[in-house]
């Protein structure tokens, strides 16, 4: 390191460094392990039983609950960013002289002394034969630069000059799939929508903290429908959503899973199901002192006279589980009895269990006859903004990792140099900057070719 050097330029070394670049790839993996360990997006409650109050004081203090957007690793992500940035710009000025040389220059003393050597000798002059090799480079490398001396002809060629760019094209693949998951992380988002069907709603809630994404449209449930196997496993569930803009149908479309609909950049997955809340119900009420019976259609929040003046009845809901002295009796209506002299108490309705009410012995029994069974469909929305720079950071991560692994610059030497009796001694060799041994293959065979021109 330089003496007096600036803020600057001391801020420029820390980045150019390849010690700052392994050290935060450590401790991005350290803490990606710690983050598929430690519980995230939980509640309160589960990381105090799960980890003590102290230790989720911690976790609240250095939003480790919700690891993958904290500030810290996002800045580690940036710090990345910025030191991949440097590093490139900091060795591309040595590599840009080599890919684009004002003047192209060998120093054939070079490959004399290369291990790759191949010597033989051709019962032919040596203009005659750097005339033919002129022609065979030319032809399967490139451009041929040609040297005399007094005994021997000289020629060059090379290939390959912009294959040591590849490295950096895995740089920006790298940048590009960083930026892709910051741009991600920051602007986009994965939350959940339950609609009943004929429910519409432009508000989704992301997991367990329920907080509020405005869409800008909305989505309407018309239908869903659902299929199940001979055993009651679900077969196949989908759901046909219309998507209201500003008022307006803007178009109608079925989902299953792994068929999402996508609209303005926002994805929409079928992700689950369940049993939504029917509308109304129809009730037989049964007098239990001469068993007469009123059929009744009430709707959920409605009140109703009972027969004889007896009373009110009120249905006001629908319990996905009800439980009656520690037993789970599943789906029932809970509705509330208010007396004529204003004593009042509740009741559950089980539906797997019509005449349950009738165990009460009040005065009227209420038996479920009819409802109509409606579901709800559990919708998955997501938003990744950056989802189109990872695209393009792997198809350049493809097209990098194969220019640096199976391209490389490649130079070829071939020294004529004249004998006794049009005897011409022939030298060959060559340089790579990767693969050294399949370029002593290639050199391998271009004597086997060379000897017989």
């Amino acid at each position: 390191m330089k003496k007096n050097q600036t803020i600057p330029e001391l801020i420029w070394q820390f980045f150019c460094s390849v010690k700052l670049a392994v050290y935060t790839l450590v401790l991005l993996a350290v803490t990606s392990i710690i983050g598929t360990i430690i519980l995230q997006d939980g509640t309160k409650p589960e990381y105090i039983r799960l980890y003590g109050e102290a230790f989720y004081n911690l976790i609240k203090v250095f939003s480790i609950d919700d690891m993958y957007h904290s500030w810290w690793f996002l800045a580690m992500v940036v710090v990345l960013c910025i030191n991949i940035v440097v590093c490139s710009i900091e060795r591309l000025s040595a590599t840009w002289k080599i890919i684009f040389p004002k003047k192209v220059t060998f120093n054939p003393d070079r490959f004399r002394k290369q291990k790759n050597l191949e010597t033989f000798t051709v019962q032919t002059e040596v203009q005659s034969l750097s005339d033919r090799y002129n022609r065979f480079l030319a032809k399967t490398v490139g451009n041929v630069i040609k040297q005399e001396t007094e005994n021997s002809i000289v020629l060059y060629t090379e290939k390959g000059r912009w294959t040591r760019i590849g490295i950096y094209v895995v740089h920006s693949s790298i940048l590009l799939l960083l930026m892709g998951a910051l741009i991600g992380s920051l602007f986009g988002f994965k939350a959940n929508l339950q609609l009943d069907e004929g429910q519409t709603s432009d508000t989704a809630f992301i997991d367990k903290k329920r907080v509020p994404i405005k869409l800008e449209f909305s989505i309407r449930c018309n239908d869903f429908n659902v299929k199940f196997y001979d055993t009651g496993a679900p077969e196949e569930f989908k759901s046909n959503l219309t998507i209201i803009e500003n008022g307006k149908e803007s178009f109608t479309q079925d989902i299953r899973v792994n068929h999402p609909l996508r609209y303005k950049g926002i994805n929409i997955f079928q992700s689950s199901y369940g049993t939504a809340q029917p509308d109304r119900v129809v009730f037989e009420i049964i007098r239990l002192s001469d068993k007469s019976v009123t059929r009744q259609t009430i709707k959920i929040g409605e009140e109703i006279q009972l027969p004889e003046n007896q009373g009110l009845f009120k249905l006001e809901g629908f319990l996905p589980h009800f439980d009656f002295k520690d037993h789970n009796l599943g789906e029932a209506f809970i509705g509330k009895i208010t007396q004529k002299d204003g004593n009042s108490f509740q009741i559950g309705l089980p539906m797997k269990f019509p005449t349950f009410d009738k165990m009460r012995k009040g005065t009227f029994a209420f038996v479920v006859k009819e409802f109509e069974q409606k579901h709800y469909t559990g919708l998955q929305i997501t938003k990744d903004p950056g989802i189109w720079y990872v695209y393009s950071g792997f198809i350049l991560m493809i097209i990098g990792c194969w220019v640096t692994f199976f391209m490389s610059h490649q130079s070829y030497f071939i020294e004529i140099e004249s004998s006794q009796d049009n005897v011409s001694k022939v030298f060959i060799s060559g340089t790579t900057n990767r693969n050294t041994q399949g370029l002593k293959l290639k050199i391998q065979k271009m004597v086997t070719k060379l000897k017989d021109k």
